[in-house]
């Protein structure tokens, strides 16, 4: 029998020849890439491979052995189509469609958020646009929407996540339905305050409004207050229904701002759970733009519902060495247990490596879309 040493050297025989093996492979899919682009013939064929798969399970010589070939084999045909990927991105300089230039913000820049003035997404647009744009607001995510697919606002502001409740799948839906694009976000930090009516105490209190989140993020407070709570559009909206109603017995959970906009006694200050609540917004355009300092892209796409499909799709990211910071997933409306993912990642869309990973996505994938790229703040 064999020594443990002369074993090992054996493996390591076996692998250099492997890894020389590899190698040649790597430069036979080269060269089938470079033909494929001069015929435009697509990287991924199904067919091919499921043929592949089944000739070389057959080689193998044990039940275990072929399942160990499929995989191994499985793996070398995906880092193949990677590297075909990649010289394809080579030869394409088009960004996707996207024009990179920089933002140009004046005095007519017309911007929509949703909510009443005293919202969050007001001070979302005045943290990131300034003051001095031409504003309006609309009532609700599909509205503000809307206006920027239409033409009527170039820009949008919308609440898209927060840190302690998680995403805003309304915003997330909208994204995937409409072709407006981010080009933007902004942090606001959430401090929620209990507003009444001039006068009111919080003794009085019986109903409190909010937006839904508003009345999660104050879960703590809000416990043994035996008070109805209902949740409106937005915190905004919220404060507005008290002032409107001029009812002691209200109070609506928003911002300090919203209570200075609309003339509200603060009854209780940072009454949310957690002291370093932050909602992230993001800012949205009808049109296919980026500036050159963006380094941050967010995708969405579907997938066939099978073995290994989101594996091959996230293993774009890993060869092409990009950080993924991000995947969520949202149920597709009438599709029963089909899901649409989104994904956020770290690059510029004139990155050679983006472009690489970007058309394998594009390629492997269904209802691709680029939701934007744009500069991030973390």
């Amino acid at each position: 029998m064999k020594t443990l040493i002369e074993l090992r050297d054996e493996i390591d025989r076996i692998d250099k020849e492997m890894v020389r093996l590899f190698e040649e492979r790597m430069l036979v899919a080269e060269n089938v890439a470079k033909y494929k682009m001069t015929i435009g013939k697509a990287v991924l064929d199904k067919t091919r491979e499921k043929e592949k798969i089944e000739n070389v399970r057959s080689l193998a010589h044990t039940d275990f052995n072929a399942r160990g070939v499929e995989a191994l084999f499985s793996q070398l045909m995906t880092i193949s189509r990677m590297r075909q990927y990649m010289l394809m991105a080579q030869a394409d300089t088009d960004s996707f469609g996207f024009k990179c230039d920089t933002q140009v913000i004046t005095q007519k820049t017309k911007v929509v958020f949703a909510g009443v003035r005293g919202a969050y997404g007001q001070q979302a647009m005045d943290g990131y646009f300034g003051k001095d744009i031409d504003s309006f607001n609309v009532t609700t995510f599909k509205e503000a929407m809307d206006k920027v697919s239409s033409g009527e606002a170039e820009y949008g502001v919308l609440p898209i996540e927060n840190s302690s409740t998680g995403i805003i799948t309304d915003v997330y839906d909208l994204l995937a339905a409409n072709n407006n694009y981010i080009v933007g976000v902004y942090d606001v930090k959430v401090e929620h305050a209990l507003l009444g009516i001039p006068g009111a105490k919080i003794e009085q209190i019986k109903t409190v409004y909010s937006h839904a989140q508003g009345l999660l993020q104050c879960r703590k407070f809000l416990k043994d207050k035996n008070w109805e709570e209902i949740s409106l559009a937005n915190t905004a909206i919220a404060a507005k229904k008290v002032v409107d109603d001029k009812d002691p017995s209200q109070a609506a959970i928003a911002s300090v701002l919203a209570a200075k906009v609309h003339g509200l006694d603060i009854l209780a200050k940072e009454i949310n759970d957690i002291d370093n609540n932050t909602t992230r917004f993001i800012i949205i355009k009808n049109q296919k733009h980026f500036t050159p300092e963006a380094d941050k892209i967010s995708i969405c796409f579907e997938v066939a519902h099978e073995s290994g499909t989101l594996y091959n799709v996230l293993s774009h990211f890993i060869f092409n060495g990009l950080n993924m910071s991000k995947i969520e997933s949202r149920p597709i409306r009438g599709q029963k247990f089909q899901y649409r993912f989104f994904v956020d990642f770290e690059g510029n869309l004139n990155d050679k490596n983006v472009i690489g990973a970007m058309t394998g996505i594009m390629s492997e994938t269904q209802n691709f879309r680029i939701l934007g790229n744009y500069e991030s703040i973390d």
